[in-house]
């Protein structure tokens, strides 16, 4: 009879452990809670989801600084394949989570022309009508691709919230990157404290629509000849540089004004460069109303390594089978270097 018990508990156990083991490896999103006595009680939910510039990579490096070092509670979204369970951007119309922004105080955006079903951007909808703010970078200015849901033109996002939708490459895409030069005339803005120094691989946007009347420009970029910091800048192309940081207010649908902050840097290599993660960083403080450090500790929690840039396919990445856990603390990913581009390696 006590063999029969022993038995039966095993067995109730295994099967615990296993559902266990599955549910951890079906996650779709991470909760990076803050670090013990530093919690600040503000909440910050990154979004994930671009095929070319490995946000996969950026949007949790990011979020382990945000709540490890500085006490934001920080939730971590993905586009996460419907079949696999894995990370795949190319799956442009799941990210799972989004729920997430009801109880949000800042919302970071990376995505890049997604096409998300009704009951996922309706917490992003109720997010912007709420006036909330919002930092957008690289893709953001092209985050969503189409649709109409709540009788909003989510195709022109871009332009409505971030200031610009996708124009052009500026400078030349693998070949010219980017220096950012600081606007003199706001180069005491707080997002701007111990900000000095950014290089970008990826090349330089061409930003024509933001109304720098109502803007605050904070950074421009200058597009230089390699993808080298010490390369020479490109002069037929600097003359007007290209804002490359900015703040804007932005009016909701529901009438309210809520605050973005926008840069059209952010490649996963771009974020090795310490100036750009503080440039988010002290965003995020004054975005949700706090001081902003004079120098904030912008350095990694885990190893990052991130990918070069460039488009691969969605087979590639069911082939990877890359998980969200991945990623999690204590966890360091890089997805693939593509052929043809250097290997980019850690500060």
């Amino acid at each position: 009879m006590k063999k029969r018990c022993y038995a039966a508990t095993a067995f109730a156990f295994a099967v615990c452990f296993l559902s266990t083991v599955t549910s951890l490896h079906a996650a779709d999103h991470l909760v990076f809670e803050p670090a013990e006595g530093k919690a600040n009680g503000k909440h910050i939910v990154l979004i994930s989801g671009d095929e070319e510039y490995r946000t996969e990579e950026s949007c949790p490096m990011l979020g382990k600084i945000l709540s490890q070092t500085h006490g934001f509670k920080c939730t971590v979204l993905f586009a996460i394949d419907k079949e696999t369970g894995g990370i795949n951007p190319y799956q442009i119309d799941n990210i799972p989570g989004t729920e997430a922004l009801n109880d949000a105080d800042l919302m970071i955006l990376a995505t890049r022309w997604r096409v998300l079903p009704d009951d996922q951007l309706d917490p992003i909808l109720k997010f912007i009508n709420a006036g909330k703010p919002i930092i957008a970078y690289r893709t953001a200015t092209h985050a969503f691709k189409s649709g109409h849901y709540g009788d909003y033109d989510w195709a022109n996002f871009g332009i409505n919230v971030v200031g610009e939708n996708w124009h052009s490459h500026h400078g030349k895409h693998k070949v010219e990157g980017g220096r950012a030069v600081i606007v003199e005339d706001n180069a005491n803005h707080p997002i701007l404290n111990d900000v000095a120094d950014i290089y970008t691989p990826s090349d330089i946007y061409g930003v024509v629509h933001l109304d720098e009347s109502a803007a605050t420009v904070l950074l421009r970029g200058m597009v230089i000849q390699h993808l080298d910091p010490a390369a020479p800048p490109v002069d037929a192309k600097n003359d007007p540089m290209m804002p490359l940081a900015w703040l804007k207010p932005y009016e909701a649908p529901s009438g309210k004004t809520g605050q973005c902050v926008a840069t059209t840097a952010g490649a996963a290599v771009d974020f090795r460069s310490e100036d750009l993660r503080r440039l988010i960083v002290n965003a995020s403080y004054f975005l949700t109303g706090m001081d902003v450090p004079k120098s904030a500790d912008v350095s990694f929690i885990d190893p990052y390594v991130p990918s070069f840039y460039g488009f691969e396919t969605g087979k590639l990445y069911r082939q990877r089978d890359l998980r969200v856990e991945e990623f999690d603390l204590g966890s360091s990913a890089t997805v693939f270097t593509p052929k043809g581009t250097f290997a980019p390696v850690a500060n």
